[in-house]
């Protein structure tokens, strides 16, 4: 895995969602070039409208995705310590839902620790195309094992961490994250603890990602999942206005 670069995250989302930015191009190639022909103030308005929009999209996402991939404390992980403050380091279950650009960057700032990473990526359920080019762009890494949701190849109490950052909201219904809580509390040892990052289906991503929010779940559903599968949430924090981390431990 190549270090970081000062851009690498924006860009990578570009990549992976290549499909909404270049129709955001042409929407603005197109209101520039119409902008000279139409007449009327109702079709001059509608282009207004269109390229405002269109812009908007542009440059708004991307800037926070530079702020948020790129610029943050979230790929630092200085906010780690603060997620593990009280708990046991022995042994650690990364998972992912079929895109992982951290994994190793994480286990080396964490030091000598067992590590093992589980890939829940479903090719049935994840058919979104950003999954399959972030899966091209990061493939697993060599010790990553397949992992359904709900069965992991793991053992019963053997580690005391798991995290899942940025990758349980594959999960698309609320049954199915459950599922995932239920799995993660057969794994964790007494007193363990799970770390959960994700973006939030709130303001704050609506206003960044527009109709895209909606590929995140809101916090009632998250607290709906883990609360029936026994867990409590001990602490929980943002990183950035876009990002929020929950600290779970049995109830």
């Amino acid at each position: 895995m190549t270090p970081r670069g000062k851009w690498s995250g924006m860009m990578t989302i570009v990549r992976l969602n290549r499909a909404f930015y270049a129709a955001a191009v042409i929407i603005l190639i197109a209101v520039a070039c119409l902008s000279f022909i139409v007449s009327g103030w109702w079709w001059k308005l509608a282009l207004a409208g269109s390229g405002a929009g269109a812009a908007y999209f542009l440059f708004g996402s991307l800037f926070v995705a530079h702020w948020i991939y790129d610029r943050s404390d979230l790929y630092r992980w200085g906010w780690i310590e603060r997620a593990l403050h009280g708990a046991s380091r022995r042994d650690f279950i990364f998972c992912h839902s079929g895109f992982d650009d951290s994994s190793r960057a994480l286990r080396d700032k964490l030091g000598n620790i067992g590590w093992m990473v589980l890939d829940h990526f479903n090719e049935r359920q994840m058919t979104e195309p950003s999954i399959r080019r972030a899966r091209k762009l990061f493939p697993p890494t060599p010790e990553t094992l397949p992992a359904p949701h709900n069965a992991w190849p793991a053992n019963t109490a053997g580690a005391d961490v798991i995290l899942g950052l940025l990758a349980v909201h594959e999960f698309r219904t609320s049954n199915e994250r459950f599922e995932w809580f239920l799995e993660a509390k057969r794994c964790l040892r007494k007193g363990g603890r799970i770390v959960i990052a994700e973006h939030m289906r709130d303001l704050a991503n609506f206003l960044a990602f527009g109709p895209g929010f909606l590929h995140f779940h809101s916090p009632r559903s998250w607290r709906a999942s883990w609360q029936r599968a026994g867990f409590q949430c001990i602490d929980e924090f943002r990183i950035t206005p876009w990002i929020r981390v929950f600290i779970l431990e049995i109830s």
